[in-house]
């Protein structure tokens, strides 16, 4: 009777054994289709990120080629776009760096619909000028200019006169630098010899400009996307700048090389692709990018 008991318990444990083994197996491939799938859809994604990256560009070498007066912001433009598409294209597809490409992407847009929007403008803007000051040469002549006339040419002109006053920047170049106790500063490229951020531009020459002191504002964002330094908030009338740090120079209306250290954590300073901002006041003049090893 024993011995028929345990032929029984042995049928029934091999039997929970099967049962289990015959899951195991289920589960398992279950798991492998899965995960299939999951890199189908990321490479997938990866290959969609490449080829809006790359219509991006098609339509900054159109706009380049039909418009002069943005050319320098436009190409800087491209150039960006061009070096995400290259670590796109060196990367594998991972869930994490696809939603930072993904994120990338959606301000790559958003900065070409302000760039494109502010070239038209600008464009219309210069024609309506030549226009303006036809009208207004024939006018005098005619001796027959009315008073609103001229108020809303003035106005015209005047918001031309500032757009062209605005500060621009050119050549940034932003870098990891280690300060020495003698105060001696050397550059690094990799971000475990780091103490801080060195960004380095050249203001453009403006005659229109008022000389005077000018308050520069840079922003580094680290590739936690977490915005690094000071993080001091400066606020201005239609808007607030949370900035990494500050640096007042005097401007007269020449070429201007210009230099902002960035106070950093040890843990804000970590391996990988920063994005740096550089704004006067609340406009953003340049901005570029690079990397920690």
């Amino acid at each position: 009777m024993t011995k028929q008991n345990n032929n029984l318990t042995l049928k029934i444990l091999i039997g929970v054994l099967g049962a289990l083994l015959l899951i195991l197996g289920i589960f398992t491939y279950n798991f492998y289709q899965e995960e299939k799938q999951n890199k189908a859809i990321l490479t997938q994604e990866k290959d969609l990120i490449e080829s809006e990256l790359g219509e991006l560009i098609t339509k900054y070498d159109n706009a380049i080629a039909l418009n002069e007066v943005m050319d320098d912001h436009l190409l800087k433009a491209k150039q960006r776009i061009v070096v995400l598409l290259d670590s796109v294209k060196d990367n594998e597809a991972n869930l994490r760096l696809i939603a930072r490409y993904r994120r990338e992407v959606g301000k790559l847009k958003k900065e070409r619909e302000r760039l494109f929007k502010l070239a038209d403008s600008l464009t219309e803007a210069n024609k309506q000028l030549a226009v303006d000051l036809d009208s207004t040469s024939t006018a005098l002549q005619d001796r027959i200019v009315l008073s609103d006339s001229l108020q809303n040419q003035n106005a015209k002109l005047a918001e031309i006169v500032e757009r062209g006053a605005a500060l621009t920047a050119a050549n940034i170049k932003a870098e990891g630098v280690k300060v020495r106790n003698s105060g001696k500063i050397v550059t690094t490229s990799r971000a475990s010899r780091a103490d801080k951020i060195r960004v380095c531009f050249t203001l453009s020459p403006n005659k229109i400009t008022n000389k005077g002191d000018k308050q520069l504002f840079v922003q580094v964002i680290n590739p936690s996307n977490n915005l690094i330094g000071e993080k001091v908030s400066a606020h201005f009338k239609d808007a607030v700048l949370t900035y990494s740090a500050s640096n007042k120079v005097f401007y007269e209306n020449d070429a201007l090389d210009v230099c902002i250290l960035v106070d950093a954590k040890e843990e804000e300073i970590v391996k990988g692709n920063y994005i740096v901002n550089l704004f006067s006041g609340p406009k953003m003049i340049s901005t570029t990018q690079f990397e920690l090893r």
